[in-house]
């Protein structure tokens, strides 16, 4: 098998560093799997996830113009994505209630965007707040002008 970006094959864990762990694969090459590209969860101890000797099923994430190969053992083991639905039948963020509570079926992207216009509302109705507080107006005694 060849080794190109998107393959899953199984490499043997040879060192192991606090920033992620470097696996040797076919053909004398070698690849590192960075610490986020282990599991989902937050990792405290990678030793906790992955030791010397182990055998490991990774994805080929990237390989470079040096030749360094960037793997992933998260994405080895995803599901395969279904397949994109037509540009018709995509949901976009302006046709989505923003205003519902049913949050488990929205993305991050979708939460987040969510998030995002409801923070620059606020903060644009607390600037006008702040402007119209500062425009002039009205002042008790001191000087007239």
């Amino acid at each position: 098998m060849s080794l190109e970006v998107g393959s899953i094959i199984k490499g043997k864990v040879t060192s192991v560093m606090p920033f992620g762990a470097f696996v040797s694969l076919e053909g004398n090459k070698s690849g590192m799997i960075h610490i986020s590209e282990i599991t989902n969860e937050y990792i405290n101890d990678i030793n906790d996830y992955i030791k010397n000797g182990d055998i490991v099923k990774v994805r080929i994430i990237g390989i470079d113009k040096a030749g360094k190969i960037s793997l992933s053992i998260k994405k080895a083991l995803e599901k395969k994505k279904e397949p994109e639905l037509p540009v018709s039948e995509k949901v976009r963020p302006a046709d989505i209630d923003w205003w519902t509570k049913n949050d488990e079926n929205l993305s991050f992207e979708d939460k987040l965007s969510r998030f995002k216009k409801d923070s620059d509302e606020r903060m644009l109705a607390l600037k006008r707040s702040k402007e119209s507080k500062r425009s002039g107006g009205y002042h008790r005694g001191g000087n007239s002008y």
